[in-house]
């Protein structure tokens, strides 16, 4: 006999609680799911995450008590490994790992569903271990460490691919990397994002970015962009790429900081388009802006090409670079979008619909 979803023990396994990330807001969402689960997770820094997943039974590894391991935890990549491995989970009726690094390694007894929420296979030792542990940014010798264990690293991560019994990608580009790396075939369901209560769209004559300020999400290509344009830029974020960012910014640039999830959401509301340079697994700030009314000036690849419907919700350019950007503004300048079909797109990628997708695949596996 089947059980019903409502009556099942559950253990989530997470790889790490140290902040509220897009990872955090989908763990949450399985928490109002399931509000007796038990979470098991690497380290957990008290305070960091939200009441509902802190309301949880938390268990931690060894590594909870490791030397500066709240600030330092990455650097312990070798031990999460054996960590992951050290939990009992062989009283609960269904697994579900919540998983971009090692959460998915998780030992689960057969028998017991395993599901994998997959935000995408270990970059870290896949398609960006070179920007990940180059001796610039890593160091000589943990960039030496890493090139001797990675190719064990990448052998234990496509053995405990086998111990899950559903992935689940966040958007199409993850959904390949699982094929490419793990040979799964995995089924597409996007996290949740809120998207209620947004204010109502008003012109507020800028563009807008939100965003921690790191390389890799690429916001000094739209400073470069819009230094050129001449059009105003609103930015709000932080992180260790300001003073560098700061140092390119023309005086139509300007940097906000972090704001409350309130304060952005009206600035979501008066930006003219919000703008996306970026390569993600899924892109959460482009739904946000969506669901505000606004449309995306989006990097054609990644995770956007799930999110953005080009000409109805926002605009693509094609190469990572200046003049590509510039292009799509200009375009975008000449172009008119309907507010109330752009809100209606990111209805797609509300947490409901998640929850009701996520409970339906569960329970073809009880």
């Amino acid at each position: 006999m089947k059980k019903d979803i409502n009556d099942i023990k559950v253990a989530i396994v997470h790889d790490w609680l140290t902040g509220m990330r897009g990872g955090e807001k989908v763990l949450e969402a399985l928490c109002e799911m399931f509000p007796k689960a038990d979470i098991y997770t690497l380290l957990w820094n008290k305070g960091s995450v939200s009441e509902t997943i802190e309301s949880h039974k938390i268990r931690t590894s060894f590594l909870q008590i490791m030397p500066f391991v709240e600030n330092k935890y990455r650097y312990y990549l070798p031990l999460m490994f054996k960590a992951i491995r050290s939990f009992y989970l062989d009283n609960y009726d269904l697994v579900i790992s919540s998983s971009h690094c090692v959460a998915k390694g998780a030992k689960v007894k057969p028998g017991i569903p395993h599901i994998c929420y997959c935000y995408t296979p270990m970059r870290y030792i896949w398609d960006q271990y070179e920007e990940y542990f180059n001796p610039e940014r890593s160091g000589l010798i943990v960039s030496g460490i890493m090139s001797m264990i990675r190719k064990q690293m990448q052998k234990w991560d496509v053995e405990t691919s086998k111990n899950v019994d559903q992935f689940v990608a966040i958007s199409s580009c993850v959904k390949e990397r699982i094929q490419r790396i793990y040979g799964i075939d995995s089924e597409i369901i996007y996290p949740p994002v809120d998207v209620e209560n947004y204010q109502t769209s008003y012109n507020g004559g800028y563009y807008l970015i939100v965003s921690a300020l790191v390389p890799y999400k690429r916001v000094d290509l739209a400073i470069k962009a819009f230094n050129k344009l001449g059009y105003q830029l609103r930015i709000i974020g932080s992180g260790p790429d300001i003073k560098r960012l700061k140092s390119i910014a023309s005086p139509n640039i300007e940097f906000a900081g972090w704001l409350s999830d309130e304060q952005i959401k009206y600035n979501y509301a008066g930006c003219k388009a919000f703008i996306f340079p970026q390569e993600e697994d899924f892109g959460i700030t482009s739904v946000e802006a969506q669901a505000a009314g606004k449309p995306v000036i989006a990097y054609r690849k990644g995770g956007a090409l799930d999110t953005v419907v080009e000409g109805k919700t926002g605009i693509y350019f094609n190469e990572n670079d200046v003049e590509s950007l510039v292009g799509a503004v200009k375009i975008f300048e000449n172009t008119k979008f309907s507010s109330n079909g752009i809100k209606a797109n990111s209805l797609k990628y509300s947490s409901q619909r998640f929850k009701n997708d996520m409970a339906a695949l569960i329970k073809r596996h009880l």
